[in-house]
């Protein structure tokens, strides 16, 4: 992924997080609109032509909604990753009482950390995805099997069709993203937590990798009194102790929207 060097201006992190959150919870509410649309379709006519139109306009959301992700993350990691690693590297070389320049090997790491947001961004919102396409697979799949038998039984075809778009409704909801772990999401909700997760790490990236090109080898944590080092929950706290700069970058973060940062301690050794 190219970058322009110095990197576009960006913006605040909490305003970024918000902005992509909105973007794509308007996209993921189209989406759920389209959905009511199919199903009050197939509640009150399930004609097959008008049924098939409206399925189609539902299949069209789940690509723009597609598209939005990808064109938020595409910004986000142009835009705002470069901003901050090197906002966490300043902030590091200030410290130490040198400069920052955006050497091969910041940019190498830049370069790393970028492909590495795009794609976890990309899996956050896949579960998502997954639920719109099994909704539109289902509904294709009862038009091709049931809308046809809907008068077969012993219920009226109008109470039938009011039947299957019930089911239809109950065994697909689009309000919340349901991970494979069971956890019930809102997609504001995942979208924001991502990006304020990418963009502290982004920040920390760059103030760990100054400190390694300056040989530094220890780094003091600054985070939450109550905040553990590899969760929230760790009994090992982490504010006020001291890292190596590896241990650092194993856990620049412990949990979503933490907000973890580090200092150089070129006093300290290896113990």
């Amino acid at each position: 992924m190219p970058y322009e060097w110095p990197p576009l201006t960006p913006g605040d992190p909490d305003e970024i997080a918000r902005r992509v959150a909105a973007v794509l919870d308007d996209a993921w509410q189209r989406l759920a609109d389209k959905q009511r649309a199919v199903l009050t379709q197939l509640a009150d006519n399930p004609r097959a032509g008008r049924s098939a139109a409206i399925l189609e306009e539902f299949k069209k959301a789940i690509v723009d909604f597609r598209r939005r992700v990808d064109e938020e993350a595409r910004q986000f990691v142009q835009r705002q990753l470069p901003h901050l690693y090197e906002e966490g590297a300043r902030a590091a070389a200030k410290a130490l009482g040198a400069a920052f320049t955006w050497t091969l090997f910041h940019r190498d790491a830049l370069q790393a950390l970028a492909s590495d947001s795009y794609a976890d961004f990309l899996r956050r919102s896949q579960e998502a995805d997954r639920m719109a396409v099994q909704f539109y697979r289902a509904v294709r799949e009862a038009a091709r099997r049931e809308v046809p038998l809907l008068a077969a039984g012993n219920v009226t075809a109008k109470q039938a069709a009011y039947n299957l778009a019930r089911r239809l409704a109950a065994e697909h909801k689009l309000t919340h993203v349901v991970y494979r772990n069971g956890a019930r999401v809102p997609v504001r909700a995942w979208a924001e937590a991502a990006t304020l997760t990418k963009s502290a790490v982004a920040y920390n990236a760059g103030t760990l990798n100054r400190s390694r090109e300056a040989g530094v080898t220890m780094v003091e944590v600054f985070d939450g009194l109550d905040c553990g080092w590899t969760s929230h929950q760790d009994p090992d706290k982490a504010a006020r102790t001291l890292r190596t700069v590896e241990e650092a970058a194993e856990w620049p973060i412990s949990h979503p929207r933490c907000r973890r940062g580090f200092g150089p301690r070129p006093d300290a050794e290896v113990p």
